[in-house]
């Protein structure tokens, strides 16, 4: 039996390691368990963040080394090669180091005081009388009890200890596998623009992407609902009318895969002693399937409402529902704007799309989106832009396409 803390981490990604620099911050005891032996191993995501979102987490500018690049620019290509670009009047996203920013994120965390446990598999809750009490971890082949006043799961997609609360996990029908791999010698990249493939063809459920970084190699992925995502990435570069010319003479290095949920958050995070944030509440962009930010916004919250949870010793499901309701006031509009237009894209043919993509070049929508900065809360863009008449025009085809989707 190890002594007991205020709080418990599981995962040390960037949303646990967030929720333990804040916690730390307001003077929390808080300890965070790690199965692997290093932070930030393996990577599981492109690290593709928008800036301003960085920024009101208080998390940007970041250091140098951990930014491969910026960019101000998007292109986007139909299935046929058909494109619409996008150039924006100052960088809005940047493309990091995933491991890098993940221990970035875990210094910040272990300077205000958080201790860090790698190597250690958390196991089990411990739960008594429907109160999650602490968990059982095996380090090194030991297992040990650590009991906290109150838990927070940050332990990804799997959301293996959630479950074990009696929570409902995150709707597997909305999933999709991903694959993200670097290349080497990629052709005709624009330094700062990123570029985005639709076509069920290659990416059924979802899309392609590439990303040039500055030291001359480039992160390429796709995400799936159903085929292998590995054979699909060999085709989106050998057959794809734009992909293929850039890849004629390019080398992948590397690839990780890795499953992206796309439901929208699950509608219950907590319970007596227990928080859940990021991928293992589903908080995560819908359209994008990008949770670093989403889920580190969560992460604060989390630890605003342990701290207070602690302080007032009630950590009660009834006390900690506050977490629940932060979040959706956060967030709630946003997410699920998404979800209708993820469900909406889902079921647009190839063709709509195509059409879609030559409608928005043709209206001229890149001037109308030119002064766009906010892409996390993309309900809220989009209520922005709509002020203007070429980009109601857009949305009017969106649903006029979505109406015969459906029939």
């Amino acid at each position: 039996m190890k002594e007991a803390v205020d709080a418990i981490v599981v995962g040390s990604g960037p949303c646990g390691s967030f929720a333990a620099w804040k916690l730390a911050q307001l003077g929390v005891n808080v300890r965070v368990y790690e199965e692997h032996k290093e932070i930030g191993v393996p990577c599981h995501c492109a690290g593709h963040l928008s800036i301003k979102g960085l920024s009101r987490l208080g998390t940007y500018p970041l250091p140098s080394a951990v930014v491969e690049n910026t960019f101000r620019g998007a292109s986007f290509f139909s299935s046929t090669g058909k494109r619409f670009t996008v150039r924006l009047n100052s960088p809005v996203t940047c493309a990091v180091d995933r491991t890098l920013f993940d221990r970035y994120l875990a210094e910040k965390a272990r300077n205000l005081g958080a201790t860090y446990c790698l190597d250690s598999r958390v196991e089990n809750l411990i739960v008594e009388k429907d109160k999650v009490e602490g968990i059982v971890i095996s380090h090194q082949g030991n297992r040990e009890k650590v009991h906290s006043r109150i838990v927070v799961d940050a332990e990804g997609i799997s959301s293996r200890l959630l479950r074990q609360t009696g929570l409902r996990a995150l709707d597997t029908k909305m999933l999709v596998n991903g694959i993200e791999a670097e290349a080497e010698n990629v052709k005709d990249t624009n330094s700062d623009t990123v570029e985005v493939f639709f076509g069920k063809e290659y990416a059924p459920g979802f899309y392609a992407w590439l990303m040039p970084k500055k030291n001359g190699k480039t992160k390429v992925g796709l995400a799936a609902r159903s085929a292998n995502p590995i054979e699909l990435l060999k085709k989106l570069i050998t057959k794809h009318p734009v992909m293929s010319k850039k890849f004629r003479d390019a080398k992948i290095t590397r690839t990780m895969i890795h499953p992206i949920t796309l439901g929208g958050p699950i509608t219950k995070a907590y319970s007596d002693g227990f928080l859940a944030v990021g991928d293992a509440a589903s908080q995560v962009k819908p359209t994008t399937g990008g949770g670093v930010v989403f889920g580190m916004t969560c992460a604060a919250i989390a630890a605003e409402v342990a701290n207070e949870a602690v302080r007032q010793d009630d950590v009660s499901s009834h006390f900690l529902k506050t977490y629940q309701e932060k979040c959706n006031e956060t967030l709630g509009f946003d997410t699920r704007m998404m979800v209708r237009m993820r469900r909406t894209l889902n079921r647009m043919s190839d063709d709509r799309l195509d059409s879609l993509i030559g409608l928005c070049a043709k209206l001229g929508l890149d001037k109308t989106l030119r002064n766009v900065k906010e892409i996390d809360l993309q309900g809220r863009t989009l209520l922005h832009v709509l002020r203007s008449p070429r980009m109601f025009a857009a949305l009017g085809y969106f649903f006029f396409a979505y109406l015969f989707a459906n029939l």
